[in-house]
């Protein structure tokens, strides 16, 4: 019997899924979450990129940072 179009998706949805890897991040009840998800929409982007993009920004001045640093 072939699946049927919601059985298809689901399978779609877990490989995707198993192609990913996952971190949570937790914070206070402080009203944060909301002010993340208003950037991020302001940005045009998900919560998701806006927070990648934000962690590779940080770690590419890191990065750069240092480079700029004399050998000790």
């Amino acid at each position: 019997m072939p699946k049927s179009r919601y059985e298809a998706s689901k399978g779609a949805i877990r490989r995707y899924l198993a192609s990913q890897d996952d971190i949570r991040i937790r914070m206070a009840a402080d009203g944060r979450k909301e002010t993340i998800k208003a950037a991020a929409d302001e940005a045009g982007q998900s919560v998701n990129t806006y927070i990648l993009q934000a962690i590779e920004e940080r770690m590419q001045r890191e990065q750069a940072q240092d480079a700029q640093l004399p050998d000790a």
